[in-house]
């Protein structure tokens, strides 16, 4: 997988939240949007709550939400049980059923990760704006955005997987997971989860503590898993189809995306999948995470028979344990990547051994891959950066961290290729690509595209305006694009009619790909399916274009 998305943001960008565009419309509960009264004075209400609006009926109980310009919200519905206490590792439980109407009018709590600091940048806390209330153990929720209800009508549904590695993130941390005008524009239902991280949803103690805590190392996947299966059981309450579920993920996200195209409990619960800026071809050593958990359990102080410990210790106690284990592990090791952090375990029985993709179980789900031009941009906040030379580049490649592995001696060899290849981008921009590498992008679509439904790919160079231009098509930029939130997300976009006319094509390709399992028809030029021989690449721009592996020469000179 690529590099943590946390991490990355401390240097480059991205979130505000919003609650979307376009006229108001005024529905009764459980109405279709299909013909709803359209009202002509725009400064007549838009936001609907109360007794008998918007409720409607899941298997645990009746729920409420509300309705804001035409498009009922149900936020923060509980998919399962508070996992704190005897539930900690374990495999994700049922929720309690209520009795009452529940109030699915708030999101849910984002999953414990560690936030200390997380606003000092304020540029970045201006850029990316992250929303973060309640972090707590009792994370397991759903978010719903459906133009109507209860009406006989079958829509596709989105189901948004968030980004931030395995250690970080929440359903709705960004304003362009916003997912009312996406529902709005391709009548369609938009769901958003939250689900375990780190530690407490990726440690493995099955080494120590025995088949009670077989899964422990993968139940932040199987969170998903089960909100997939909640999804299958109660969506149409909610206006969808449990036939057409397309999941889609950025970064960390499109990681787990691809992780879940690999296990045998999501099979059947998805039928598209996109993946944008982040993919995974294995899992975690299983050997190498159980020792990871054993040191978990050392630093503890702990017997392998007191395992049982770690579930009573307060949250933030035993992320403080597991972190500084993970630390003094890695110090150890020479691994690279997630293998030395918290991530999926191909354990054999949640997640097979060996490559993604080689055994089958998504050979029929259509799959488009997506990442961005610069997911890094080293000048976005750093202006001094913006007008280096190609020699200033090489040094800056070499010391430079972006995706994947470091550069190191092999920079200069590396910006020359880069360079011959893009030869009308300033050095800057070299820099940018060079380091931003889609080398994993592309070994993940090469194995996808071994399978028989088809795989698309794209590549997002659309540059915004603001920071004088600097942000370019960094890291999460094309997320707005791809759910009509331009003009939500503005911080990254600076809003209007350039990025909109954009965002309107690839909106429309991906609600087309949801429905057909094409994104041909959607308003981009035709884009055909993706070879590894050729190498075709829709290029997301002002003007979008088709071509055949535009980088494969640059690429073949970075480092292994």
């Amino acid at each position: 997988m690529k590099t943590n998305r946390r991490n990355f943001f401390q240097q480059v960008g991205a979130g505000t939240i919003g609650l979307g565009l376009a006229s108001p419309y005024l529905l009764s509960s459980c109405a279709s949007s299909s013909n709803p009264e359209i009202k002509d004075d725009e400064d007549g209400q838009i936001l609907y709550i109360g007794d008998h609006i918007a409720v409607a009926d899941t298997a645990y109980g009746k729920v409420r939400g509300f309705i804001h310009k035409g498009i009922y919200n149900f936020l923060g519905i509980p998919y399962g049980a508070d996992t704190s206490g005897k539930n900690r590792f374990m495999p994700p439980q049922k929720p309690e059923p209520w009795t009452t109407v529940y109030p699915a009018v708030y999101w849910p709590n984002a999953a414990p990760q560690l936030l200390d600091g997380f606003y000092a940048n304020r540029y970045l806390a201006f850029t990316d704006n992250w929303h973060y209330d309640d972090v707590s153990e009792a994370c397991l929720g759903i978010n719903i955005w459906t133009p109507g209800y209860g009406d006989q009508v079958r829509r596709p549904v989105m189901v948004w997987i968030h980004g931030g590695g395995f250690t970080s993130g929440n359903s709705i941390e960004h304003p362009e997971y916003h997912g009312e005008n996406l529902s709005r524009r391709g009548d369609l239902v938009f769901c958003s989860l939250n689900h375990r991280l780190g530690p407490l949803g990726f440690a493995n103690f099955a080494g120590i503590g025995g088949e009670q805590y077989a899964a422990s190392g993968n139940v932040g996947m199987l969170d998903i898993v089960a909100a997939l299966e909640w999804i299958r059981d109660n969506i149409t309450q909610f206006g969808g189809d449990p036939d057409n579920i397309t999941i889609m993920g950025q970064s960390g996200g499109g990681a787990k995306v691809c992780t879940l195209a690999s296990m045998p409990s999501a099979k059947g619960l998805f039928h598209k999948a996109v993946a944008l800026s982040g993919t995974m071809t294995e899992g975690m050593d299983q050997e190498d995470s159980e020792a990871l958990g054993a040191a978990i359990l050392s630093e503890a102080g702990l017997r392998p028979s007191q395992v049982d410990k770690l579930q009573e210790m307060p949250w933030k106690d035993y992320y403080a344990i597991a972190n500084q284990a993970r630390m003094k592990w890695q110090e150890q090791i020479t691994s690279s990547g997630l293998r030395r952090g918290f991530g999926p375990v191909a354990d054999g029985v949640h997640l097979p051994k060996g490559p993604y993709f080689a055994g089958g179980l998504s050979a029929e789900v259509p799959m488009i891959f997506c990442s961005t031009f610069f997911e890094r941009s080293p000048s976005a906040f750093d202006s001094s950066l913006e007008d280096i030379t190609l020699e200033e580049s090489k040094e800056q490649a070499r010391i430079t961290r972006g995706f994947g592995v470091s550069l190191g001696d092999a920079a200069p060899k590396v910006i020359d290729a880069y360079a011959s290849s893009f030869p009308n981008k300033k050095p800057i921009e070299i820099l940018s690509m060079a380091i931003s590498n889609r080398s994993r992008t592309i070994e993940a679509i090469n194995a996808k595209a071994q399978q028989s439904a088809a795989t698309y790919l794209a590549w997002f160079g659309w540059n915004p305006p603001v920071f004088d231009g600097r942000l370019r098509a960094f890291h999460t930029m094309d997320i707005s694009f791809w759910y009509y939130n331009t003009d939500v997300q503005i911080s990254h976009t600076g809003g209007g009619s350039r990025p909109r006319k954009l965002s309107a094509k690839m909106a429309d390709a991906l609600v087309q790909f949801m429905k057909t399992g094409s994104p041909n028809g959607g308003g981009l030029p035709d884009w055909p399916r993706y070879t590894p021989d050729m190498g075709e690449t829709m290029i997301l721009d002002d003007v979008c274009s088709v071509q055949n592996d535009p980088d494969r020469e640059a690429r073949r000179s970075l480092p292994s």
